[in-house]
């Protein structure tokens, strides 16, 4: 590639008349390019906010909505604290127990007020365990979850049956959660799963989790949590000039599409006024620095290479019809924000 401080305005149809220019280098897709580009893919490894997601799942923690069953064997005394559910009762209904109020607190007989939430099951038993040792001798007490109520996640996007679920003492995990909520649509992007937590946005691919030895399965949900599942459309390739099909927007195949399969796709070239010498890959259209990517399709092994060379999300692959020239009339009206920065724009090769 040819850098910019190597590129001088020689006039003609490699430039366009304007007396302060931004300079953009077009790199030419050939082998040298195609393994650099695979050698840093492959030696990306996963950002670490991303590896952090993965572990073992944490015991569920009680939160206000809850109810607990609690027996004090040997005691039936104590068993008509739990109540019996009304005869009209609906599913939604708490079921009978010791409901955890707003401010996480239960109250049972001869331990007085407990705060409980936050806690798991088995701190909560050793707790009653010694408050009633103070009353009976040597107590055996069991305490289990009969209803949860109070932590859920949502799963919405490309699912089938998009909603809320609720958390339970069985961890759920990423890959349960899309299961549940019906599995992946036709028109899912398995390469844009968002995880949204605490505010923060995660960006995962599941296929590409799974090729690198990373099982999808080992990120376990947490209470709030968000799982957005993308659609194709959404992170298209456009495709425009001297095809068949202009103005085409591709959708990834969950995150994977070629240059090839893009001109495919859009038709192929115009016979009758595509130059298959102009073909080019504009990429971050919208920032400050945009990559451009060049390729004479009439090259022996244009083939080879545009079958290895991987598109990206809102790339846009042009085809001109002759010279350069008339692609810096097009790139002028890609790039609003260089336009906005710059009077004019300088693309050599």
């Amino acid at each position: 590639m040819i850098t910019p401080a190597a590129i001088q305005d020689t006039g003609g149809e490699f430039s366009t008349e304007a007396s302060q220019q931004k300079q953009i280098p077009i790199t030419d897709i050939n082998l040298e390019l195609l393994k650099k580009l695979g050698t840093d893919q492959k030696a990306s490894q996963l950002p670490p906010e991303t590896a952090g997601l993965f572990g073992k799942p944490a015991p569920y923690k009680l939160g206000p909505g809850d109810v607990l069953q609690i027996v004090v064997w040997d005691h039936p005394e104590l068993a008509a604290a739990l109540g019996q559910p009304p005869t009209n009762s609906r599913p939604s209904d708490a079921m009978p127990g010791f409901l955890i109020d707003e401010t996480g607190d239960i109250q049972f007989p001869y331990a007085g007020t407990m705060h409980v939430v936050g806690k798991t099951v088995s701190q909560i038993q050793r707790e009653l365990n010694q408050r009633l040792s103070k009353v009976y001798q040597k107590p055996e007490v069991t305490v289990r979850v009969a209803s949860f109520r109070n932590a859920t996640v949502y799963v919405d996007g490309e699912v089938r049956t998009p909603g809320t679920q609720s958390l339970n003492d069985v961890p759920m995990s990423l890959t349960n959660a899309i299961g549940l909520g019906g599995g992946f649509t036709t028109t899912a992007d398995r390469s844009r799963v968002d995880l949204i937590r605490n505010g923060t946005t995660y960006r995962l691919n599941i296929d590409d989790l799974v090729k690198r030895g990373r099982n999808p399965g080992d990120i376990y949900l947490q209470p709030g949590d968000t799982v957005r599942v993308n659609a194709r459309e959404d992170s298209g390739v456009y495709v425009m000039g001297e095809v068949n099909k202009p103005a085409t927007v591709l959708p990834l195949r969950n995150g994977s599409l070629t240059l090839s399969q893009a001109i495919s796709d859009g038709g192929s070239f115009d016979s009758n006024t595509a130059s298959g010498q102009q073909l080019f890959v504009i990429r971050n259209s919208t920032s400050e620095s945009p990559q451009i990517y060049h390729l004479d399709a009439t090259s022996p092994v244009a083939m080879l290479l545009a079958n290895q060379f991987e598109l990206q999300p809102k790339d846009i692959v042009y085809v001109g019809q002759g010279g350069l020239v008339r692609f810096n009339r097009v790139l002028n009206l890609l790039l609003p924000a260089i336009n906005a920065a710059v009077t004019g724009v300088v693309v050599s090769k």
